[in-house]
């Protein structure tokens, strides 16, 4: 199956988070049409609203997988929508929480690296309104991925999402997930310290982790 962007998607509207530290939150992100520019400041006509968390360009873009929302849909008993999730890109046709830290893929004509997990967080909770969610969503193991822009380029629903380069590494996604949130598995906290494409900063907080 080829794998694509089935739904692009930017902010609707900032809306109130109460008990965060902002105070609004740029989460509610709703399908467009066309197709917009992505730049290492994330998709033309979106927002982030926390900037100290959600402001660096390793997480200038946000995709999650449609066949996640389906997952989490079955695990919920009920109906999930592209963006729900806050993403910009919702993808079908690969595991994005299996691939590896640093593959660079090409979507429309920009070209993007795959950097870090989505790790859950209060305003994320309060967004969705269900008891206990930051817990679910990390023991559900399907973060999504953020990705930094490389090459400038445009992007719509449609187009393919392309595997360009990956690197001679075996640290995924969910590897970086586990170890964030609580995994204490040596010798998965040893490939993700030792992993070049990790930033340095995380890869120092893993370091301590291990025994």
């Amino acid at each position: 199956m080829l794998a694509k962007v089935v739904s692009l998607n930017v902010v609707y509207d900032q809306v109130p988070d109460v008990g965060g530290t902002v105070g609004i939150t740029s989460i509610d992100k709703r399908p467009v049409k066309d197709a917009r520019e992505v730049t290492t400041s994330g998709v033309a006509g979106d927002s982030r609203s926390d900037m100290e968390y959600h402001g660096s360009p390793n997480q200038a873009v946000y995709a999650f997988a449609l066949e996640d929302y389906d997952w989490w849909s079955a695990q919920l008993e009920m109906a999930l929508t592209p963006g729900q999730f806050g993403e910009n890109l919702t993808t079908t046709g690969i595991d994005l929480n299996t691939l590896i830290i640093g593959t660079k893929v090409k979507v429309g004509s920009a070209l993007l690296q795959v950097t870090t997990p989505r790790i859950p967080c209060g305003t994320f909770q309060r967004w969705m309104n269900l008891d206990q969610w930051v817990k679910r969503f990390t023991q559900g193991g399907r973060p999504g991925t953020y990705l930094r822009v490389l090459e400038n380029g445009l992007v719509k629903a449609s187009d393919e999402f392309e595997i360009i380069e990956v690197p001679n590494h075996d640290v995924t996604i969910l590897d970086y997930f586990k170890v964030h949130t609580g995994d204490r598995d040596q010798e998965r906290v040893n490939r993700c310290v030792n992993c070049p494409d990790i930033e340095l900063e995380a890869r120092d907080k893993f370091a301590k982790f291990l025994i």
